[in-house]
């Protein structure tokens, strides 16, 4: 057999990298596939083909063994070498043979399906006005890795394995300290997951299905939306006002669905910062919310996504802290205080509902990384995280204020209509004097990313077409400054 045939020559063998023999194997493997040498025959002998290759013998017979091992070729006592018969493809015909069956392209039959969520979009953009990015360069990674370094040098090996679904002992510990301290949640089981969305989903399969509904606010998360509609459930939005969901719009709901024999038995609220609009959810709202769950029975989700970042005054206590009846589920993260790619939150919930999810969860990725939850925990445990938080927390406080002077500007100009500055957030809603999905679709030629009103809408025709969010957090001040100017002054650009 013709060394051409193997594709590979001396010269190329001898600069190969990683061992010879796979080399070799490999050459065959791909002439095989191609049809080149054909079922059945004859290969030359060890010693003819290391000749061939000015290899040594024990290399060839290396790389023949490998190939018998892998079902390619058959070897015959004092006959030698030949392809096998039944190979592990479906024939060794040559590839440019198209009549076959076999060479149809695989076609995929989804039964589910979803698109990206804009945060994956988002990230390419230089003005990236997205309302719920942190600014990663803020983040002491130098410092962090420390503790990284140190879950590694000395870690906890019984945590390693694929037991304590419900997430990294000591930082179960450190969390719970946390918000005992910060939001008053007493009595509560935590379950550390991979990022608030997994909570969701996980959430949505064991409460949700298409017996029933899930409330929501009429503006929101559409991530969430999708999270509950992949249970089979419906999603039912509910009229919300300048201080958000409005409870007697609840309470028709409600009985609207009862009627229809498709029971609410979920509300999903964000009460702190109301997303997108920011607004926070008065105490009367809450009671009057709480007090109608209660009354039939229905869950609360209280999605706490950014909880930490709060200017004017201490933020008011989470629904959970003051739950009798036990039927708030708490969600919070990590990703707003250090990165979205950390991938770590937590909920904090009823022991029964805790010991659901975990039992769930294990059939999807049994826990969290368990060293990033470690460093985590160690950072927690020193101080560092609340020192970073009080150090992040006054540059957006700062860069909310700078905003709110540059919105003001443009206002004047009659560009802005009017926005509200929020007591806590990321994020700004603003109202502005043009088509708001028109601004939205010329800023991407600027570089510039922005969410509009029509992103937050489950029905997309209740749109007004004049509300924007727009992202202050995770933009130093110069580049919110840059990006508001060719944003506003587009015609002119």
């Amino acid at each position: 057999m013709p060394v051409k045939t193997l594709y590979i020559t001396s010269e190329s063998l001898a600069s190969s990298r990683g061992p010879k023999y796979l080399a070799i194997s490999h050459a065959l493997r791909q002439a095989i596939k191609q049809g080149q040498v054909k079922e059945n025959e004859q290969l030359p002998s060890a010693r003819e083909l290391a000749k061939q290759l000015k290899t040594n013998r024990h290399t060839i017979m290396a790389a023949y063994n490998e190939l018998i091992a892998q079902g390619w070729i058959n070897s015959k006592q004092r006959s030698g070498y030949f392809v096998a018969s039944n190979l592990p493809i479906n024939s060794s015909q040559p590839a440019t043979k198209t009549n076959s069956s076999f060479n149809q392209t695989f076609k995929w039959n989804f039964v589910k399906n979803a698109s990206p969520t804009y945060e994956t979009v988002a990230a390419s953009f230089r003005f990236n006005f997205a309302g719920g990015t942190p600014d990663i360069s803020l983040f002491p990674f130098h410092e962090f890795k420390s503790y990284v370094n140190d879950a590694f040098a000395r870690p906890q090996l019984a945590e390693l394995n694929y037991g304590n679904i419900a997430g990294f002992s000591p930082l179960i510990e450190q969390v719970s300290h946390y918000l005992r301290r910060t939001r008053s949640l007493t009595d509560r089981e935590i379950v550390i997951t991979n990022g608030s969305q997994e909570a969701l989903y996980i959430l949505s399969q064991l409460l949700l299905s298409p017996a029933n509904s899930v409330a929501t606010e009429a503006m929101g998360y559409a991530p969430a939306w999708r999270s509950f509609q992949s249970s089979g459930t419906t999603v039912i939005s509910i009229k919300q006002d300048e201080n958000g969901m409005i409870p007697e719009e609840l309470e028709k709901a409600i009985t609207n669905q009862m009627t229809a024999g498709q029971p609410i038995s979920v509300i999903y609220l964000t009460p702190l910062h109301q997303y997108p609009t920011t607004v926070t959810l008065p105490v009367d709202r809450r009671h009057a919310i709480y007090k109608i769950a209660s009354q039939h029975n229905i869950a609360i989700i209280e999605d706490d996504y950014d909880h930490e970042y709060h200017y004017r005054c201490q933020p008011l206590a989470p629904m959970a802290s003051d739950d009798p009846n036990g039927l708030v589920i708490y969600l919070s993260t990590f990703s707003k205080v250090m990165f979205p790619g950390a991938r770590i939150g937590f909920m904090a919930l009823d022991k029964t509902l805790a010991q659901a999810v975990t039992n769930y969860r294990s059939l999807m990725n049994h826990k969290v990384s368990v060293p990033m939850q470690d460093a985590i925990a160690r950072w927690m445990q020193a101080g560092s995280f609340e020192r970073y938080l009080r150090k992040a927390t006054k540059i957006y406080h700062q860069r909310r204020d700078f905003m709110n002077q540059q919105l003001t500007h443009y206002q004047e100009q009659g560009i802005v209509e009017s926005f509200t500055l929020p007591d806590g957030g990321m994020a700004m809603w603003v109202k502005v004097n043009q088509s708001a999905n028109a601004l939205a679709k010329s800023a991407l030629n600027n570089d510039i990313y922005i969410q509009q009103e029509a992103q937050f809408l489950l029905d997309k025709n209740q749109t007004s077409d004049r509300f924007i969010r727009l992202g202050f957090a995770g933009l130093t001040e110069e580049n919110i400054e840059i990006g508001l100017q060719r944003l506003f002054d587009q015609k002119n650009a």
